[in-house]
């Protein structure tokens, strides 16, 4: 740049008498304005619009802060700036000072995410992973301490430049939240909502660090490996079967697929013994004086009557304050291998004068393992 271009620069933008910025942008968070070796001159007129907040900085030390409106900039509106200059003659000439206007209305639908998954304890399934996004709304608080703190010399700072220090924050206080919530692991993603309102109160202090107030914090999605979806899936779905119904439909499916296989004697006999059995069940549940009728004329009369075949005993037990069951005790070993009860889930049975750890119950301690027989009595 030749001499003459430098006197050229240096007139043109002493003898600027408006100091204002019209944003074009809608992603600029600080600009600052740029004059020739930072001079202002003497009166000159200083306009702040509405979203805005205009911060003088002399010398890197933050000297005044101006709200919207229209201010000539004498000794009288720059107090502040005059204490730190030690001016005792007022603006005779024109001063410097770093003019950054601040946007101050809401920055809307910036992004967050977990970029590691967050590893958590559930009580059923041991150690877990889930991952998280979202979204955050901010604005800026305080326009002078998020200048000294966060923007420093940077002549325009945009959002996409503080996203990247807020996501870490965000990422690092989500984890602490949600590990101290200690919620069952399928809850996570039916409570987002107040979730969302926990880590925001959670996050806003840090934010406050720095001048920023966090508006609004959604937690849109949480999810978890599919395989562990599944086994969530199997587990909300045995803890409203009836086990004992289910066992019995699983043996008659099996029986059924037998009684169709063709590849040998063996799934034929079977497939007519099956049919004759359920024949002669389905026959008695249709007509059963008639099936007692032939029973009796095919058997002699002398013939002993068998006693009845006896009830399989069945439990009652409790999940989370509500009762469940009937049960038989094999449904109930499943249960118990399952987590979904333990050995200290209440349990009763006919015959019981109360509900009972499981522990307690004499033929239930087989669940708990390292049984050891008595020893011998003594001779």
């Amino acid at each position: 740049m030749g001499l003459f271009d430098e006197i050229k620069k240096k007139l043109s933008h002493e003898f600027i008498d408006i100091v204002e910025w019209l944003d074009n942008t809608d992603n600029t968070i600080v600009h600052r304005f740029e004059r020739y070796q930072n001079e202002i001159k003497n009166g000159a007129k200083l306009i702040v619009r509405e979203g805005q907040t205009a911060v003088f900085v002399s010398e890197g030390r933050l000297a005044d802060v101006f709200a919207p409106g229209t201010y000539d900039l004498e000794t009288k509106n720059l107090p502040i700036l005059a204490t730190l200059k030690g001016w005792k003659y007022g603006f005779n000439s024109p001063f410097k000072a770093e003019v950054y206007f601040v946007n101050t209305h809401l920055f809307t639908d910036e992004k967050w995410g977990t970029k590691n998954a967050v590893i958590l304890s559930d009580e059923r399934f041991g150690l877990t992973e889930i991952r998280a996004f979202g979204t955050y709304s901010f604005r800026i608080s305080d326009p002078g301490k998020f200048v000294v703190d966060v923007v420093g010399t940077d002549g325009h700072f945009t959002n996409f430049e503080v996203n990247e220090h807020l996501k870490s924050l965000i990422a690092t206080k989500f984890t602490d939240t949600i590990g101290e919530a200690n919620l069952p692991i399928e809850m996570y993603a039916s409570n987002a909502t107040e979730l969302s309102e926990t880590c925001r109160e959670v996050m806003q202090p840090e934010f406050d660090r720095v001048g920023i107030e966090l508006e609004r914090f959604y937690i849109e999605n949480v999810s978890m490996p599919e395989d562990l979806k599944k086994e969530i899936m199997e587990y909300s779905r045995l803890d409203k079967l009836d086990m004992g119904k289910l066992a019995q439909f699983k043996a008659a499916k099996a029986m059924e697929a037998a009684a169709k296989n063709e590849g040998g004697t063996a799934g034929a006999g079977m497939g007519m013994g099956m049919g004759f059995v359920l024949a002669q069940q389905m026959g008695g549940m249709m007509n059963p004086g008639m099936m007692g009728g032939q029973q009796a004329a095919q058997q002699p009369q002398a013939a002993a009557v068998p006693p009845p075949m006896p009830t399989a005993v069945t439990y009652y037990y409790a999940v989370n304050g509500a009762q469940q069951g009937p049960v038989t005790i094999d449904a109930l070993r499943n249960l118990f291998a399952a987590r979904t009860v333990n050995k200290d889930s209440l349990v009763w049975k006919q015959g019981m004068d109360g509900w009972k750890a499981l522990k307690d119950v004499e033929e239930l301690k087989s669940f708990l393992g390292g049984s050891t027989p008595p020893p011998l009595p003594t001779t």
